[in-house]
């Protein structure tokens, strides 16, 4: 059959299972394999996110591209069918360009609405973060790999009338790669979610770059405060990376809200403690444009038939209910042992969680 043939990729030595490159080891509907990116300035004027992403088993690609400005949020979103040119990352005006894996990369929009033409080159060494495992019940509905990058980003944007000169010196970029097993929307069978409830989430995700230095922050706790995934390293050049113990985090919320305003995280250990000062910079809900649960018009991975782009602008002056349901990208600056550093301080609280003193998911701060 025409559409079993070999692909380009399998012309190189690349293969982990007796199967062409254009199929997966898993027949799970909710495989993945996508990036994202983080270009923020560093006085909180814009945070641009960009994401691109293929779903081999139900056979799509999609990116997606997010601008906050002042309290105006605009995205461009696409989607299309998946072809057998897996090194093309391209959906409709949407692209990425891995001009040397690893080290630097191209993002473009040719979309009038919200335009780009950046590169993002790497200053540290690519860092794995944990293998992340998680269940509802007994199933197993997220195996993810991941890792993670800073680096200076250089280039222009374009939305509403407005254009930002991008510079290594006053803007940050950071990228996340990971792939595996992550729910998409669609009908799965079995029991019911209700079956398996959900009573708390509580996620902390810090990519920091500092001048000479790359500090990463996982926390992921479950109501109880249970840590599923944990992790606090210190990326510096030209030494071992340094683990910095069991990070604590302590949160200040804006009143009714469990919208932070800042933040202090605890490392290191008994012998040498540091703390890592959080400021909030400006905010972008990822559910909100970008297409992450709990978005009620795109998500991830829903097919849209071919060659779907969709444009939207959103006013973030008001909160949105979308965005207390959902994780939220906070561009923000860090200071930690004398060092001013920035990245996203990446946040979702729902539900109970005894640590913070949230006791069901209508609790906010006092």
């Amino acid at each position: 059959m025409a559409d079993d043939r070999p692909v380009p990729l399998d012309e190189y030595p690349v293969h982990q299972v007796p199967l062409s490159m254009k199929h997966l080891a898993t027949g799970d509907r909710n495989a993945y394999d996508r990036c994202m990116f983080h270009v923020l300035d560093h006085e909180g004027r814009a945070l641009l996110i960009v994401g691109l992403g293929v779903y081999p088993n139900v056979g799509v690609i999609d990116a997606y591209a997010t601008l906050r400005t002042g309290d105006t949020l605009h995205a461009v979103r696409a989607s299309d069918a998946l072809g057998d040119d897996r090194m093309r990352l391209a959906v409709g005006p949407l692209r990425i360009e891995a001009e040397e894996p690893l080290r630097r990369l191209r993002l473009v929009s040719d979309d009038e609405s919200l335009s780009y033409d950046l590169t993002w080159t790497a200053e540290f060494p690519a860092l794995w973060e944990p293998h992340h495992l998680q269940r509802r019940g007994d199933r197993l509905t997220l195996e993810g790999r991941r890792f993670v990058q800073a680096g200076g980003v250089e280039g222009v944007v374009r939305a509403g009338g407005e254009e930002f000169r991008v510079t290594a010196t006053e803007w940050t970029g950071t990228r996340d790669r990971s792939w595996g097993v992550r729910p998409i929307p669609g009908e799965e069978g079995g029991r019911p979610a209700e079956e398996h409830p959900t009573e708390g989430f509580h996620w902390l995700w810090c990519p920091v770059r500092f001048e000479d230095r790359f500090l990463m922050v996982i926390v992921q706790e479950d109501a109880d405060g249970y840590r599923p995934l944990n992790d606090a390293t210190l990326v510096h050049p030209g030494h071992r990376d340094r683990q910095l113990g069991w990070p604590q985090p302590e949160i200040t919320y804006r009143t009714g809200t469990r919208h932070p305003d800042r933040a202090l995280i605890h490392l290191g250990d008994a012998r040498k403690p540091q703390e890592l000062e959080v400021e909030i910079l400006t905010s972008s809900p990822l559910a909100i444009g970008a297409g992450y649960p709990p978005a009620d018009d795109w998500q991830h991975g829903t097919w849209r038939g071919r060659g779907w782009t969709d444009r939207c602008t959103y006013d973030l002056s008001e909160p949105h209910a979308l965005a207390a349901y959902g994780v939220t990208d906070h561009a923000a600056r860090f200071r930690l042992d004398g060092r001013v550093g920035y990245g996203i301080f990446e946040h979702g609280s729902f539900g109970r969680h005894d640590p913070s003193g949230f006791t069901d998911f209508n609790s906010v701060a006092p």
